[in-house]
Order: structure tokens, then sequence, then C-alpha cells
């Protein structure tokens, strides 16, 4: 039985099974969390935990970054100043233009040019 299909549940109103993917990411999500904590608590506590493994590379790469990394994949990217910040720029108020401040006008450039161009065969 793999993890999918584990979560899956079947409702006896709609005759079918609903895949439940929120009871899956919330294990997923305590998981990393727990993860990241662990492998901060290593690398914090574990003097051989902050060098570099032959095989894996530098150690707390694995045991803080990428789980880290995984964590904040799970969470779609999203930055915790994101919503706060779009907020505070939705209730600004929009900034004025000054007046009298006008685009600079091109230069209209004559039909031709100045020199005739060589013709080639």
């Amino acid at each position: 039985m793999s993890v999918l299909e584990s979560t899956r549940r079947v409702d006896p109103e709609f005759d079918g099974d609903i895949a439940e993917t929120t009871d899956l990411r919330d294990d997923l999500d305590t998981a990393l969390g727990y993860a990241v904590a662990i492998g901060a608590l290593l690398v914090l506590m574990l003097p051989a935990a902050r060098g570099h493994h032959a095989v894996l590379g530098w150690l707390p790469l694995w045991l803080v970054a990428m789980p880290a990394l995984a964590w904040w994949a799970l969470h779609r990217f999203r930055l915790p100043w994101s919503r706060d910040a779009a907020e505070a720029a939705a209730a600004a108020p929009a900034r004025r233009r000054r007046r009298g401040a006008m685009q600079a006008r091109r230069r209209l450039r004559p039909a031709h040019p100045a020199r005739p161009l060589p013709r080639v065969a």
C-alpha cells in the first residue's frame, strides 16, 4: 500500500473515494519541521556536525539547509513578510505625479540618411 492510497477515504455520500492530501501535507510539514530542528541542534551541539564528510560534503548543508529548503518549498516559497507588504501597499494611498514633468520628445530624424549607402552588386 502506497502513501497516497493510505490517505484515501471513502465518502458514502458521494459513492467514491476522495483524496485527502491535506493530511499528508500536514504530516510532511511536521516531519520537515522536526528535521530542521534536529539538524540545527546537531550542528550547534556537535562540533563534528559542522565539518566536512568525504562522501556527503559539508554537513550543515545536509543537516539544516536542505530540510529547511524542502520545508520552504512545501509552503510554495512564500516569504514571511510578503503578505504584510502586499497589504500595506494596497492600503497606502496612490502616489500622485508631479505636474509639469513631461516626457522628453524624440528628435525627428530625416527620412534619408545623411550619406548615401554604398551599392552592392
